[in-house]
């Protein structure tokens, strides 16, 4: 169609820094990037659907996310904006997360392999991975998949598990991921610390981590989930913020 915008109606009047919901201080964006709409999207924001902000990138085709019952201005995704105000975009949380750990395995070449072949052959995504510290020979795996594939992740496991040679697999989907995303977070130190001060000052505790260039990821227990995304997004937006 060669279009150069796409409007698309929402419930909402555009992309906020968090749920506004749920986190008073939540902030409408004026604009955003692709990059950090895909991320916001696949990290558990609803308001748009990844595969849309893909093609929009592919094709230069700038977004724009408005309400369907207010005439108010909305949120631009495009490929550039301004990084000035704002460090950190959004704040996200996604309860469809399950952690499975492989504990006991031998320390020895192509054991990570084993595992992860197998969850990639039922085309299951694995997310945040965390490896242990050889000890005695022996050394755990753990990783996370959407709680929809848990069993089956599990199912997998377990049928291979002498071949693996571990001492127990477990599976634990009482987690929850938050995630804070971020273009400005690249060239900026200390974001990562900030990120755990504030999750330390709730007495929240860390799991697990991840990062990208412009994201951070941790995994904590689900009944924290919504005191982690208000204690972090307070601490990176300001209540008096206007964009």
């Amino acid at each position: 169609m060669h279009a150069d915008r796409c409007q698309i109606y929402t419930d909402v009047e555009g992309v906020y820094t968090a749920d506004p919901r749920k986190i008073k201080g939540a902030v409408k964006l004026s604009e955003i990037t692709y990059d950090e709409m895909l991320e916001l999207a696949t990290l558990g924001a609803q308001v748009l659907n990844n595969r849309s902000v893909e093609m929009a990138k592919k094709y230069g085709v700038v977004l724009e996310v408005l309400s369907s019952m207010k005439r108010v201005p909305g949120t631009i995704v495009k490929e550039v904006v301004s990084v000035e105000k704002m460090l950190v975009r959004g704040v996200t949380k996604d309860v469809n997360v399950a952690r499975i750990s492989v504990l006991g395995v031998p320390d020895v070449p192509g054991i990570a392999f084993k595992i992860f072949s197998k969850i990639a052959a039922k085309n299951i995504n694995v997310d945040i991975i965390l490896q242990s510290v050889g000890r005695d020979g022996t050394k755990d795996i753990a990783f996370t998949v959407s709680r929809d594939h848990a069993q089956t992740a599990m199912e997998l496991l377990g049928d291979s598990f002498e071949l693996l040679r571990g001492k127990t697999v477990l599976c634990d989907t009482d987690v929850a991921k938050i995630s804070i995303v971020g273009a400005g977070m690249e060239t900026h130190p200390g974001t990562a610390a900030k990120m755990f001060e504030a999750l330390y000052e709730a007495d929240i505790n860390i799991q697990m981590i991840a990062t990208s260039e412009i994201k951070i990821s941790v995994l904590i227990d689900a009944k924290d989930a919504d005191r982690a995304v208000d204690s972090v997004h307070r601490a990176f937006v300001p209540e008096d913020l206007v964009l």
